[in-house]
């Protein structure tokens, strides 16, 4: 909890989860919506990164997971859970301070409390804005996104039963971004956040 001093209000600690599959925007958004909330921003992604790089991968900056690299830990990721455990224990520990933003797949489902944000794309539209950014084309996008997802959603079934990209009960809010440009996310999660979450 902290204290207004100018209202005399008591402000509840303010935990974000932003979720969505690749090519939704969420990790950029993220970063915007944390720095205007004045929130710690913490990355399931890049701290799985970081044990990637500890194990002697070449990790490199954005669309790293699309890489043969990124790739290849991923498939290294569904024979061996110590590394999504050992991140999403780390992320469950951030949560408990407050006044997070939490960037992460697993967090919905995992974390009692908080307000979950899915951003929603089609497949299309996804594979379009990854093959932009990673300088590929559109068939080599799809067909990396579609070998990532497969195998995340199989980490994620095997060691806590829920259907990545499927199941959306744990949110408090569903947005799809297939005709929105970042700047008009932003706007809408904005809104979405000053009406629900910032209330005191």
């Amino acid at each position: 909890m902290s204290v207004n001093a100018s209202l005399g209000v008591v402000r509840r600690p303010i935990v974000l989860c932003i979720s969505g599959m690749a090519g939704t925007g969420k990790s950029t958004l993220s970063k915007k919506i944390a720095k205007k909330y004045h929130l710690k921003c913490y990355s399931g992604g890049d701290a799985l990164k970081e044990l990637a790089r500890d194990e002697g991968y070449e990790v490199t900056g954005e669309g790293w997971w699309e890489s043969p690299e990124g790739l290849s830990f991923l498939e290294r990721r569904v024979g061996d859970p110590q590394f999504d455990r050992a991140v999403d224990s780390k992320l469950l520990g951030y949560a408990k301070l407050g006044d997070v933003l939490l960037d992460s797949w697993t967090m919905p489902w995992l974390l009692e409390g908080g307000f979950k944000i899915w951003l929603m794309a089609s497949f299309d539209k996804r594979a379009a804005r990854v093959a932009d950014r990673d300088k590929m084309t559109f068939e080599q996008a799809c067909g990396v996104l579609r070998e990532k997802e497969s195998q995340t959603r199989a980490i994620y079934k095997k060691l806590y039963g829920f259907s990545l990209g499927e199941d959306f009960v744990p949110f408090n809010f569903i947005l799809d971004t297939d005709n929105l440009d970042a700047d008009q996310v932003f706007a809408v999660l904005c809104r979405v956040i000053d009406n629900t979450v910032c209330v005191f």
